[in-house]
C-alpha cells in the first residue's frame, strides 16, 4: 500500500513540474468526458420530459387514430384523404355502452384557429371535446368551470382558456363573461385552466382554448368526424384489455369484416411511452459515441506524452534500475502516472459536465440530469483510456538496458 501511495505522489509531482503539457494532454478527455457525461445527462433528462408529458395527461390513456398504421405509407398516411373520416361520435356511444374496462371516453378534434378579444390577438391550438374532457385529459379548472353535458347537446358557443391564451387576451383582466371570437364567431369564456407548461416536444399545452365537440362540429369545421378518441381505464393494468376491447368494438361499428384491415389504429400509453424512451436512448448512444472520439484522441495525446516522458527520463531510469528496481517496478510507475493523468481529466471533464448541464436546464427549455451511471461509466472509461494507452510507454521504459540508459544524455 505504501509503494502504491508513493507511486501515485510521484505522478502527480511529474504532472505539476510540467503544468501546461499535463494540462493540453489532459483537453482531450476532458472535452471527452465532459460531451459524454453531458449527452447522456440530456438523454436521461429528455426520457423524465417524456415520461412527465404524457403522465401529465394520464397514464392509463387509450388512443384510438383514424387509418390503420400498417398500411403502405405507415403511420404517416393515418390522416389520408380516405381514412380521416373512420371515427365518429357513434362510436363515442358504442365504446360507452359496450366497454368493460373503460370508465371514461371523449372525442377529440384539434386545430390552429384565429382567437380574437378587441384588439388582440393570436393563433392558438382549438380543443374541441366533451364534458368528461376535464377528467379524462386531466384538465384542471383554475377559474371558473368547465362546459356542461348541456353545453355540448346544444352547441354552445363556450370556451375554456388555456394560461397562456389568458395572460395574452386578458392581461391584468378577468376573462370569465367575456366574448372572444373564434373564425368570427362569439364564444363566452366560462372557465380557465391550470398550468400545464410545456410537453416533451416543447410545444406550449396552455396555449389552447376548449369547446364542446358538437359547436367545432356544427359551426366551425362543418364536419362529422374526430380526429381522435381518447378513453381512460380505471386501472393502469387493463390497458392492453381496454385496446382489445375498442378494437372489438370498433370493428363491428364499422361493420368491418373476419380478415379486413380496420379503418382505425389504437396506441395505449404505455407503448407510446416505450416508444418514445427507444428514441431518447438510440438519441443518446448515437451522440455519446460520436463525442466519445475525443476520449480516443485523447488516449492517444496521453500515449505520445508518456512516450516523450520516457525519452526525458531515461536516464532516471537507468538510475533507478542500478539501484535494484525491476522491470515491473518500472512499469507500474509509468502506468501509474498514465492512469493519474487520464484520470484528473476524467474528473475535470465531470465538472464540466455539470457546469454544462447546470447552464442548459437554467437558460434553455432542455432539461439535462446527471446520473450516478453515467459519472462511474465517465470515470471507468478514464481510468481504462489510461491504462490502455498507457501499456505501451510503460513498457518500453521498462524494457530499457540499464547501462544504456545510464550512458543517454
Amino acid at each position: 500500500m505504501g509503494t502504491f501511495s508513493k507511486n501515485i505522489l510521484i505522478a502527480f509531482q511529474s504532472l505539476l513540474l510540467n503544468k501546461l503539457r499535463s494540462a493540453l494532454t489532459m483537453l482531450g478527455i476532458i472535452i471527452g468526458v465532459g460531451a459524454v457525461v453531458a449527452v447522456m445527462s440530456i438523454g436521461t433528462g429528455a426520457q423524465a420530459s417524456v415520461v412527465k408529458s404524457i403522465q401529465g395527461i394520464g397514464s392509463n390513456l387509450v388512443i384510438v387514430m383514424p387509418g390503420n398504421s400498417d398500411n403502405d405509407m405507415g403511420a404517416l398516411n393515418q390522416f389520408s384523404s380516405t381514412s380521416k373520416d373512420s371515427l365518429k361520435l357513434q362510436d363515442i356511444d358504442a365504446i360507452h355502452k359496450h366497454s368493460r374496462y373503460i370508465d371514461g371516453v371523449i372525442p377529440v378534434i384539434l386545430s390552429t384557429a384565429p382567437v380574437v378579444y378587441k384588439d388582440k390577438g393570436d393563433n392558438v391550438s382549438i380543443y374541441a371535446s366533451s364534458e368528461e374532457a376535464v377528467a379524462v385529459y386531466n384538465f384542471e379548472i383554475d377559474t371558473g368551470k368547465f362546459f356542461s353535458k348541456s353545453d355540448v347537446v346544444n352547441s354552445s358557443n363556450v370556451a375554456v382558456l388555456g394560461k397562456t391564451v389568458k395572460d395574452k387576451l386578458f392581461p391584468g383582466e378577468d376573462p370569465l363573461g367575456k366574448s372572444i371570437k373564434i373564425f368570427g364567431k362569439n364564444f363566452k369564456v366560462i372557465g380557465t385552466t391550470k398550468s400545464k407548461g410545456t410537453n416533451t416536444f416543447g410545444q406550449d399545452q396552455d396555449n389552447t382554448v376548449a369547446i364542446p365537440v358538437t359547436t367545432a362540429m356544427n359551426k366551425l369545421y362543418g364536419q362529422n368526424y374526430l380526429n381522435l378518441i381518447m378513453a381512460r381505464t380505471a386501472d393502469e393494468k387493463n390497458l392492453n384489455l381496454a385496446s382489445e376491447e375498442i378494437t372489438r368494438i370498433l370493428r363491428k361499428q364499422h361493420s368491418i369484416k373476419s380478415g379486413e384491415k380496420d379503418d382505425f389504429s389504437i396506441q395505449n400509453q404505455t407503448e407510446l411511452l416505450n416508444t418514445l424512451s427507444a428514441v431518447t436512448n438510440i438519441f443518446t448512444i448515437a451522440i455519446s459515441s460520436i463525442a466519445a472520439i475525443s476520449l480516443l484522441v485523447g488516449g492517444i495525446g496521453i500515449m505520445n506524452i508518456m512516450l516523450v516522458s520516457v525519452t526525458e527520463r531515461t536516464r532516471e531510469i537507468g538510475i533507478r534500475k542500478a539501484l535494484g528496481a525491476k522491470n515491473r517496478d518500472i512499469l507500474t510507475q509509468f502506468l501509474t502516472e498514465s492512469v493519474v493523468l487520464s484520470l484528473t481529466g476524467g474528473l475535470m471533464g465531470i465538472v464540466f459536465a455539470f457546469i454544462i448541464s447546470f447552464f442548459l436546464t437554467k437558460y434553455s427549455p432542455i432539461s439535462a440530469s446527471i446520473s450516478f451511471s453515467s459519472i462511474a461509466l465517465a470515470v471507468s472509461f478514464s481510468t481504462f483510456v489510461g491504462l490502455f494507452f498507457g501499456i505501451y510507454p510503460a513498457m518500453s521504459a521498462a524494457k530499457l538496458n540499464p547501462i544504456e540508459a545510464l550512458r543517454f544524455e
